[in-house]
């Protein structure tokens, strides 16, 4: 069991109604977030729980600090990241190395055949230094890669919604390039999604694949992929890549550099 701390206790659609002190990754909020996801939950504890984006206007050593003192309590065995960059979950490791505490051990990031970046670049050197473990987000990249857009948007699919639709302008394309899989799926004698479940859980540094079914049988397939892990070869890697290359981009900043620049 896992939770998630940075937004409040209200919906995500009114997090801007939330004050300062309930959400980030203060130690404010980190303690009175975690006993409320606790009482939420109904459970004493949970096995890990994640700081669920960066907080620029946190020095990182508090909220290492805060971390270790949620596990010290007995509310989790483990800390982890989510959205983190590279240098933001270096530092959290060197902190909690100088200061003798528990490092993050995992982090969450998006990663799919269509999303490689984070993943196959950005962290490629964390994993062996710091131990860091993956926790894996939209395996099916929103469903592009499960070929059920290669004909339109299916009725009651989450293309039909405005507000997904208006943040993926994309979406044509990326279906457009996950249709190119087609042949391999069909050689190796299994759909698109377990394609491309299989072949992110067969990535070495991936912990755990996390998967978002709405129905039982979309849940039923998505389980089949673990069957197919043994059939993405690196042969059938090297296909995929030649049919959708992957190219590493240069990291993007966000803004948030000048602000976490006061606490350095």
């Amino acid at each position: 069991i896992t939770t998630k701390i940075f937004f409040g206790p209200k919906p995500y659609e009114t997090v801007h109604e939330s004050g300062p002190n309930e959400q980030g990754l203060s130690r404010k909020h980190i303690v009175e977030g975690t006993k409320a996801s606790l009482k939420l939950l109904d459970q004493e504890y949970v096995d890990v729980i994640f700081c669920h984006r960066p907080d620029p206007y946190t020095p990182i050593e508090e909220t290492v600090r805060a971390m270790n003192f949620v596990i010290d309590q007995g509310w989790a065995f483990y800390w982890g990241t989510s959205q983190w960059s590279a240098a933001q979950i270096i530092e959290a490791c060197e902190t909690a190395d100088r200061l003798g505490l528990i490092r993050p051990i995992v982090e969450q990031s998006i990663y799919s055949i269509l999303d490689r970046n984070k993943v196959d670049f950005e962290y490629v050197d964390l994993y062996k230094k710091y131990k860091l473990g993956l926790t894996t987000w939209s395996p099916l990249a929103y469903g592009a890669l499960t070929g059920k857009y290669s004909s339109g948007t299916p009725a009651g699919s989450r293309m039909e919604d405005p507000l997904f639709k208006a943040s993926t302008p994309d979406f044509a394309e990326r279906v457009a390039k996950a249709d190119k899989l087609k042949p391999v799926a069909e050689k190796l004698g299994i759909s698109m999604a377990e394609l491309a479940l299989a072949w992110c859980v067969s990535n070495e540094n991936v912990s755990t694949v996390m998967i978002g079914a709405k129905t039982p049988a979309q849940l039923e397939q998505n389980l089949k992929a673990i069957e197919a892990v043994s059939k993405i070869t690196p042969d059938v890697k090297a296909e995929i890549d030649a049919l959708i290359p992957f190219v590493p981009e240069l990291l993007k900043t966000d803004g948030s550099e000048a602000l976490r620049a006061q606490h350095l």
